[in-house]
């Protein structure tokens, strides 16, 4: 290896290599010019003493080793932001920014009025919502609060229970006008399901309620929650959605609500050394009381003093 230390603007510089596969797409995420990518990307290579990209007329294609140095490229990432974010607070009253991740259907469907309410009161904090059906690592600052459907087993992490949002099989009246309400699960089998493409922990929930629905039994697969809602409110069949986001719109028509339905159990979780600041504190609050009241159904998402 070179005696030369990597800076990290040649790490950050090559990662977004590798997400896009050219010099020209990093740069244009980064606010940089291609040849200034370029310029990191051999530095770096001088500096680790490593072939990190093999050039052709398709772009940037990763090495091996560039692969095997992607995650920890991306830890220095999370370390990085992690920094910024606990920078950014210091000072008097709730300032700052606070990171937070939510599954897609929460973070564009539930989260925004409880935000809008906690800036309203807190004007000087600023919140990066990442939504992703994947969790975060907390432990390593990936994001500093979490929205999850699973109850965290790390002793390391403050854990609040809101309660358990229900998940039913709805469909849009006009989807029902045109092909009819289903009586029993066994009628399913006559209408277009809406569900997943891959399976995961989720699917193999519903599964248990009904070991038909597998992956060939959909008429329109998507794993993005957010596109199997959208389908639902097209009118093109029969699809899972949260009985309290359905609530709202009265289109949205539950069906077979005494032979299907599943409870997502709901967590706000943190890192515990993060409590004592005052910006993740009424982050926290704040997102466990609007997601009580919106469990519970009530139309507005109150934030606790």
């Amino acid at each position: 290896m070179a005696e030369s230390e990597p800076n990290w603007d040649w790490y950050r510089s090559f990662l977004q290599v590798l997400e896009t596969g050219s010099l020209s797409a990093a740069g244009r995420r980064l606010g940089l010019a291609q040849p200034t990518v370029g310029r990191h990307i051999d530095g770096l290579e001088a500096a680790l003493g490593l072939k990190l990209f093999t050039r052709s007329s398709d772009g940037f294609s990763p090495t091996d080793a560039a692969c095997e140095l992607r995650s920890f490229a991306a830890h220095l990432a999370a370390t990085e932001a992690a920094l910024r974010r606990v920078a950014s607070g210091h000072g008097s009253g709730v300032r700052g920014t606070v990171r937070v991740t939510a599954s897609e259907v929460v973070g564009v469907e539930v989260l925004p009025p409880i935000l809008a309410a906690l800036h309203e009161k807190h004007p000087e904090l600023t919140i990066e919502l990442v939504l992703s059906n994947e969790a975060d690592d907390l432990l390593r600052r990936e994001s500093d609060i979490a929205v999850r459907m699973f109850r965290p087993v790390q002793e390391v992490l403050v854990a609040k229970r809101i309660g358990g949002i229900e998940v039913g099989l709805h469909a849009h009246e006009r989807y029902l006008a045109r092909y009819g309400v289903p009586t029993s699960m066994d009628e399913l089998s006559r209408h277009s399901i809406i569900g997943f493409d891959q399976e995961n922990a989720f699917v193999r929930s519903i599964q248990e309620k009904c070991r038909a629905l597998t992956r060939n039994y959909f008429a329109f697969r998507a794993d993005s929650h957010l596109a199997q809602l959208s389908a639902i409110r097209a009118g093109l069949g029969i699809g899972f959605c949260q009985t309290q986001l359905a609530a709202r719109d009265q289109s949205l028509v539950r069906v077979l609500q005494h032979e299907f339905s599943l409870t997502m159990d709901t967590w706000i979780v943190m890192h515990e050394d993060l409590r004592s600041s005052a910006r993740y504190a009424v982050t926290f609050e704040a997102l466990a009381a609007g997601l009580k009241a919106y469990i519970q159904g009530e139309s507005s998402f109150p934030l606790q003093d």
